[in-house]
């Protein structure tokens, strides 16, 4: 029995991806480095921020000490803060497909690389926020997607307090990147993939893909789970 819904945020809820690129290549543009689109989709889209700037430099695109990500990293969510106040935008089908879910008593989550504050945001601007109960962030995990801990906090605090806990089992994921496919699966949980970013090859592990939330019934979901 379907109990409960996890969303991942950008490429799913948001169309902020290539707001994220752009936030990223700014700046790099001070080291003379910039992520093509091809490399960011194929590299490090599914990584949270401190692990993308982490993976530039293991990969020697990037010449900075690990000590200065930190900042780094504050300074892209300020620019990514800048840019999607005056660019940030629902996916379309995504508000009607959480009513869908209200309507039904299903409860939703987030759990995302992305920062909580980007977050927060995006859902606020979207009158969105109340129908999430649990939002995991980037800051809150030690290992970014594909690593299932994510999810497995995200199933821990939506059960805090619950006298019937729900299982993996009766919980799906909804992903765009492949990255999270392979976290949701490690953690035991149903996967359903909407082809926002990448297409249906590239995410044929999920259980499901669609293009649009909106597309998708109570019974699709129910069928998964039972």
């Amino acid at each position: 029995m379907l109990k409960a819904v996890i969303f991942d945020f950008d490429g799913v809820i948001t169309d902020s991806e290539v707001l994220h690129l752009r936030a990223f290549n700014r700046i790099l543009a001070k080291f003379n480095v910039e992520i093509s689109n091809k490399d960011y989709y194929q590299k490090y889209l599914g990584l949270n921020d401190v692990d993308c700037f982490k993976t530039l430099i293991k990969n020697r695109v990037l010449k900075v000490n690990e000590h200065q990500i930190r900042g780094l990293v504050e300074q892209k969510n300020r620019i990514f803060e800048e840019l999607a106040r005056t660019e940030g935008k629902t996916i379309p089908g995504v508000h009607e497909f959480l009513k869908k879910l209200s309507q039904n008593k299903i409860t939703m989550a987030i759990c995302s690389g992305a920062l909580r504050t980007e977050i927060e945001m995006l859902l606020e601007e979207a009158g969105m926020q109340h129908f999430f109960s649990v939002i995991v962030s980037a800051e809150q995990v030690k290992k970014g997607k594909p690593d299932p801990e994510g999810f497995l906090l995200t199933l821990e605090r939506l059960n805090k307090g619950r006298e019937n806990p729900i299982m993996g089992n009766e919980c799906i994921v909804i992903e765009d990147s492949h990255w999270g496919l392979e976290a949701a699966i490690a953690a035991d949980i149903h996967t359903i993939a909407v082809t926002n970013t990448y297409d249906a090859e590239q995410l044929k592990q999920a259980e499901k893909i669609v293009p649009r939330l909106n597309e998708l019934t109570i019974n699709d979901l129910q069928q998964l789970c039972t």
